[in-house]
């Protein structure tokens, strides 16, 4: 997507420890009219595959989500890192480790939200060791869900999480896939 590649090239940073931020346009400062872009590039990526559900991790996962959503007017679905007084103890877990905090969590979806009869697309803003999106997918597995796919506005390819779910014949679609950062320089996979 070289919008997205655009935007990251006029406002993304790089910081040691292979961190791109990208807080001023996708997770702390959101562009909404980039999201409702990124929405619709999924849409124009999934929408023979009769989703019917948006899955995401909370927190930098939801307006991604959710600007996917209206395109496919779906509800979206967010994994809770804690568990709430609201929420039922009938739940979906599994633990995640996150690259960006370093710490692991457990994560809950509602067993009320999700059922066999979802098909359902993941979507997150990095795709990194993939630690979250497996999590992710192991919820969608034990509620006899169909996974379609899952998608990462930022792929940090050098990880190899995609890779990974790849060989696992997880379809993922990926906006941007980084190969290489440097203090000033990002190559993209093509």
């Amino acid at each position: 997507m070289e919008l997205l590649k655009r935007k990251i090239a006029e406002k993304g940073k790089i910081f040691p420890g292979n961190i791109l931020k990208v807080d001023s346009f996708l997770n702390h400062q959101m562009d909404i009219e980039f999201l409702d872009k990124v929405g619709e590039e999924y849409y124009e990526r999934f929408k023979n595959d009769g989703v019917n559900k948006i899955l995401t991790i909370e927190a930098s996962g939801i307006a991604i989500a959710c600007a996917t959503a209206r395109y496919f007017k779906a509800p979206v679905l967010f994994a809770k890192k804690n568990k709430t007084k609201n929420i039922a103890s009938d739940v979906y877990s599994s633990n995640v480790v996150s690259y960006t905090h370093g710490r692991e969590y457990t994560v809950i979806v509602s067993k009320q939200f999700l059922s066999k009869d979802d098909r359902v697309i993941i979507v997150d803003d990095f795709l990194a060791n993939g630690c979250a999106m497996i999590g992710l997918i192991d919820i969608v597995k034990q509620s006899g869900a169909t996974l379609v796919g899952v998608g990462a506005v930022i792929e940090k390819g050098f990880q190899g999480g995609g890779d990974k779910l790849r060989e696992e014949g997880i379809r993922v679609e990926s906006l941007a896939i980084v190969d290489e950062m440097s203090d000033d320089h990002i190559t993209y996979r093509e």
